[in-house]
């Protein structure tokens, strides 16, 4: 776990697939921006987690999960003690030992656009899926979250971006 502009979770090893239209991507790491980066239906929710996913040839896909105060989410609650030694403990990289990714459901409606990356250099080509369910966070979860960014970037979201004429797709789940 690394702090900085944004607190990451990376896994040596690939963590989990994901494959999109023929092409199979690899769980890297994940990320978390408060407030979320993305809107549902007008609506800007707490938190947003980026789940970062890479080809062999060095695409993009980023799978996003919103956040919205509520109970707190048991992924999240297994970083508690790390995220607080880098809040608090002033420790640059925490060990977290074998962890294994959240458990999302396959079968959940979502949408998907092609846009960037949304920390600099923004590069373009990225495919994203956010789905639509909005899961829940303590306060507590994301404000130790927060804690754990740089003084400076407490608010580490980007701002909501234009659509620019991009074409966004929504999928319903089929079983």
């Amino acid at each position: 776990m690394l702090p900085g502009f944004l607190t990451t979770l990376e896994w040596p090893d690939d963590a989990g697939l994901l494959q999109i239209d023929g092409v199979l991507y690899m769980l890297k790491q994940c990320h978390w921006h408060s407030p979320s980066e993305h809107e549902i239906y007008g609506w800007r929710p707490d938190l947003e987690m980026h789940m970062v996913y890479q080809s062999s040839d060095n695409k993009i896909a980023v799978v996003g999960v919103l956040y919205t105060y509520g109970v707190p989410d048991p992924f999240l609650a297994q970083l508690e003690e790390p995220l607080k030694r880098i809040a608090y403990g002033g420790e640059k990289s925490v060990s977290v030992g074998n962890m294994s990714p959240p458990n999302l459901e396959r079968l959940q409606p979502y949408f998907r656009y092609q846009g960037s990356l949304t920390t600099p250099p923004c590069t373009e080509g990225v495919v994203w899926t956010v789905l639509q369910e909005v899961r829940t966070a303590s306060y507590e979860q994301v404000m130790l979250l927060r804690a754990a960014v740089e003084e400076d970037m407490k608010n580490n979201a980007r701002p909501i971006q234009p659509r620019n004429g991009r074409s966004i797709r929504f999928f319903l789940s089929v079983q």
